[in-house]
């Protein structure tokens, strides 16, 4: 017991007095996270309206694919990215490798059909008189998606929400082409993975107790819309 205590008084010692090494790894989970989902949101949105609005040739076998990559392991992600942007791979001249591009890059490929599937969920079951009035409404195409948009906002923003706190927790893709080096691509996460095996059990304390409060604010956010959406 006084070995967990000692971890946690040292943990919020390091907290209260700015440790650089901590925050360092905060300010790069912070700032990836929040990229790259921005990125997936403008990418995402869009292909998930369109697989879950309109009926078109095709359409089944991409809901499969989005879902197939919504269940990928990340192991599998981040060793698919690593041999693409890797020295030898297909795009080994941008030199992406174990930079805060690659955690980024790795991200928002987590993040990306996470985006797309639930997007397409939440447009499939708008509710049918909701659907059916705006329909009625015969606006112009732009119009029409922008509305349909706004009738959904509470239930996208969970989308979002959800697919910000996956990629806040995520470690393995970080670990393998961000390369966990501190002061630059060591983020929440692997950090706490390094630092527990060194036996830097507060730093670990610190930076989970950080990753917990995250993890708290995206589900009281989810939680808060959700009841926004009723």
């Amino acid at each position: 017991m006084d070995f967990l205590l000692h971890g946690f008084a040292e943990a919020f010692n390091l907290l209260l007095n700015g440790n650089l090494e901590t925050y360092s790894a905060i300010k790069a989970t912070l700032y990836t996270s929040s990229v790259s989902i921005l990125f997936a949101v403008l990418v995402g949105f869009p292909l998930g309206f369109i697989l879950g609005f309109y009926d078109f040739r095709g359409r089944k076998i991409l809901r499969l694919l989005s879902d197939t990559a919504l269940a990928m392991p990340t192991v599998a992600i981040g060793l698919i990215l690593y041999a693409f942007i890797t020295r030898n791979g297909p795009l080994g001249s941008l030199n992406l490798l174990f930079t805060l591009k690659a955690v980024m890059l790795g991200q928002f490929v987590l993040a990306l059909p996470i985006i797309i599937s639930l997007t397409a969920s939440v447009v499939e079951n708008m509710e049918k008189k909701h659907y059916l009035t705006i329909l009625n409404l015969r606006l112009a195409p732009t119009k029409l998606v922008c509305c349909v948009l706004y009738e959904l906002r509470y239930a996208l923003m969970v989308v979002i929400a959800t697919a910000y706190g996956r990629i806040v927790a995520e470690v393995g893709v970080a670990m393998m082409i961000g390369g966990n080096i501190k002061y630059f691509t060591r983020t929440i996460t692997t950090a706490v993975s390094l630092e527990t095996n060194k036996g830097e059990f507060a730093m670990g304390i610190a930076l989970a107790m950080v990753l917990i409060f995250i993890a708290f604010l995206v589900n009281l956010a989810i939680f808060a819309l959700r009841k926004l959406d009723k």
